[in-house]
């Protein structure tokens, strides 16, 4: 009797875990994180320019806006999305600016 109950604890463990794991996601989602985060930046950044080559100067449009959707999807949070929106909106703004 005692290895179903082990294999059941198992199980409700993994389940506590995964509500918390998707609890403390939630929480770490709630602002903007601007920091350097990337495990490996020049290696995304080699796969990000790898994507786009070939691509006309439309696909790589709809490339980059299908990338924002899948990312905007995985970040789920409105209010992070907004202040990304908005931070992204200065930096361009302030490069025009004389």
């Amino acid at each position: 009797m005692s290895a179903p109950n082990s294999s059941s604890n198992s199980s409700s463990n993994s389940s506590s875990n995964s509500a918390s794991n998707s609890a403390s996601n939630s929480a770490s989602n709630s602002a903007l994180n601007v920091e350097p985060n990337l495990d490996d930046a020049d290696a995304f950044y080699a796969a990000l320019i790898d994507a786009h080559r070939g691509l006309s100067d439309a696909q790589s449009s709809a490339l980059n806006a299908r990338l924002i959707l899948l990312l905007a999807n995985h970040i789920g949070a409105a209010s992070v999305l907004r202040d990304a929106l908005e931070k992204a909106r200065q930096s361009v703004d302030e490069e025009q600016a004389p």
